[in-house]
């Protein structure tokens, strides 16, 4: 490595990445091409930095496999900063059992990194949490460390273990500060901020107030009945009822859980859960039927009584009936949720995280661009969409909520 290589890569790994291109912006050959892909990734031009990265792959000699490897995980990298979670995990895997290979620890362990960090972008924790504990941080430089202990934070979020979040983001501070790494230090500070920003509304007697994390994670536990409006799940005393497959007796539980203590007219409960404004005997009969089976599935939690007027729910003595929202809502409000983290996302991507057909993304985000809430750049595989973070926000909670399916 000359010197030139060596300066440009300190630079780099102490995130100057203009120091770094003074150094190697005139240059071809490999190592300069690799460099100069990781210089333009940190100054935000993915598709530049892709490409120099993959001619820097294609320049490295045949006995070059590390290398070679180092710019598939990089090229990894790009691809997750610009939501392009399509790549293929299998390339990625066989670089870093490469550089598992060759002894280079590190760059093998950032490959791991890569894969949970996608894996938590598409919402499968549990493989996430999984992947994570197979790693040992405490050997690593403190660039790694940071890295590290935000997985563990963006893990503890989205359970909702705010002590163990905060605990490993105080980890990750200590670790940036000795990387002395400005991108890491901001990235650190950004993650405090889920934990300090409002991240629910509390509704209860006909009232509103917002909620941090710590205070739903407080409300969960309590001896509170739950209507969890942000993962569509019916909480009381440390049992939860799924309700996210049968969205119209989610709406009859919400419904109930906001009028409580009194009760929801016959007609109020038909407009809310068949949207239908002028309901007849065959909308009653339909919603006796769906009370019925309101009642089934939450007969270990609370009952559901009639009244003169309608139906209102009985849960046991004792116990407070509350509804936990979104801080924002609507028809795509899990969208938003995911654009609003301030990256820009493909509509594939989006479709991959959701869970959703693609073509049922791309009909959200034209009506969301269509309002002013939205907006692309680009034009084919390469259109992006993106949206200015919520002042004041946190969508922590909102990224589990379903879009409705084709």
């Amino acid at each position: 490595m000359d010197s030139l290589i060596a300066a440009a890569a300190r630079a780099l790994a102490a995130g100057d990445p203009l120091a770094a291109l003074k150094r190697v912006a005139l240059r071809d050959d490999a190592p300069a091409l690799a460099l100069r892909g990781i210089a333009m990734a940190q100054l935000g031009d993915f598709v530049r930095a892709k490409a120099l990265l993959r001619r820097a792959a294609r320049a490295f000699g045949p006995k070059e496999a590390v290398a070679r490897a180092r710019c598939v995980v990089a090229e990894a990298e790009v691809a997750l900063a610009s939501r392009d979670l399509g790549w293929a995990a299998k390339t990625l895997e066989g670089a870093r059992a490469t550089l598992e290979e060759h002894g280079d620890r590190v760059n093998a362990a950032h490959a791991r990194y890569l894969e949970v960090r996608r894996l938590l972008l598409i919402g499968r924790i549990d493989e996430a949490e999984r992947m994570l504990a197979r790693l040992r941080p405490a050997s690593f430089p403190p660039a790694s460390r940071t890295v590290h202990e935000l997985l563990v934070a963006g893990i503890a979020l989205r359970r909702l273990r705010t002590k163990a979040a905060r605990a490993a983001l105080a980890r990750a501070e200590r670790a940036a500060l000795h990387a002395r790494n400005p991108a890491l230090t901001a990235e650190v500070k950004s993650a405090f901020l889920v934990l300090n920003t409002p991240a629910a509304r509390l509704i209860a007697g006909g009232e509103e107030r917002l909620l941090l994390l710590e205070e739903v994670e407080a409300l969960l536990a309590s001896r509170a009945f739950v209507v969890d409006a942000c993962r569509l799940v019916v909480h009381a005393h440390g049992q939860g009822v799924s309700l996210a497959k049968r969205p119209m007796l989610f709406a009859l539980a919400r419904a109930l859980g906001e009028a409580w203590p009194g009760d929801v007219a016959r007609d109020a409960l038909i407009a809310r859960a068949f949207g239908s404004k002028l309901a007849d005997e065959s909308h009653r009969a339909r919603l006796r039927v769906e009370i019925g089976r309101l009642r089934t599935v939450l007969r270990t939690l609370a009952g559901v009584s009639a009244t003169k007027q309608g139906f209102a729910l009985a849960p046991p003595r004792g116990r407070e009936v509350v509804v936990l929202a979104p801080p924002v809502e609507g028809e795509y409000a899990a969208v938003l949720a995911f654009l609003t983290d301030g990256e820009s996302w493909s509509s594939s991507a989006l479709a991959l995280a959701l869970g959703a057909s693609q073509r049922t993304v791309q009909r959200a985000l034209d009506s969301l661009a269509a309002a002013g809430k939205v907006e692309s750049f680009g034009r084919g595989r390469a259109r992006r969409w993106m949206t200015p973070p919520l002042p004041g926000f946190t969508t922590t909670l909102l990224l589990p909520a379903p879009l409705p399916i084709d």
